[in-house]
């Protein structure tokens, strides 16, 4: 059963839908003691609104944290979904905390791709379709690039790579705020209902930190 996301139209035109998943959460390995959980964001539409009509790209949930506030801070008048409580005593070992979590964040794509105000972020595009870094996004969508949002879905989709432009840019210090980073050395835990054996699975690669 595949969540989809209706559009209304007139009987005589094709329906429009939008289905999302967040599935296959991965254990991403950064240091001896810290460890985060990639989720697989599969996207499969015939809405015009999308430049790919299926993608898959992998997000860990501080890069929603941080989808939420720019589309937050893009639409004050809107007042956006709530993304799944991050709590101090989440165990990614734990398969009901990573999947409680992973539903959390598919219900969280569900509603902002209702909004059509929303999709017309080309961050949402970025973020949904590509596997640039928020960095990279932010600076595709001001210009600050040879490539258009369109070229940046079609080049950089399910590449864990960043744009080869000034560099220097990108090398702020990062704000750990946001940081789902947790101490662990293990391995994997999640549910088997994530892993869906249609669509693309992106390769994994351990994210910079």
């Amino acid at each position: 059963f595949l969540p989809s996301i209706l559009r209304m139209t007139p009987k005589h035109e094709k329906q429009e839908f939008v289905t999302v998943l967040v599935r296959d959460p991965r254990i991403q390995k950064e240091d001896s003691w810290h460890s985060h959980i990639e989720y697989e964001i599969f996207i499969h539409t015939n809405s015009m609104c999308f430049t790919r009509k299926t993608s898959c790209v992998r997000r860990r949930f501080r890069e929603f944290v941080w989808l939420r506030q720019r589309l937050q801070k893009n639409a004050v008048l809107l007042q956006l979904p709530e993304l799944p409580s991050k709590t101090p005593f989440f165990n990614m070992n734990n398969p009901h905390h990573v999947d409680h979590r992973r539903q959390g964040l598919q219900e969280f794509l569900e509603k902002i791709l209702q909004n059509a105000l929303l999709l017309s972020d080309s961050r949402l595009h970025l973020f949904l379709q590509t596997q640039l870094s928020p960095e990279d996004i932010e600076a595709c969508v001001s210009g600050q690039t040879k490539y258009s949002v369109a070229d940046a879905i079609h080049k950089f989709a399910s590449l864990k790579r960043r744009f080869p432009i000034e560099d220097e840019e990108k090398k702020r210090g990062k704000n750990d705020a946001d940081s789902d980073s947790e101490s662990s050395s293990s391995g994997l835990g999640h549910s088997s209902d994530d892993s869906i054996s249609h669509g693309c699975k992106a390769s994994t690669v351990p994210e910079e930190s």
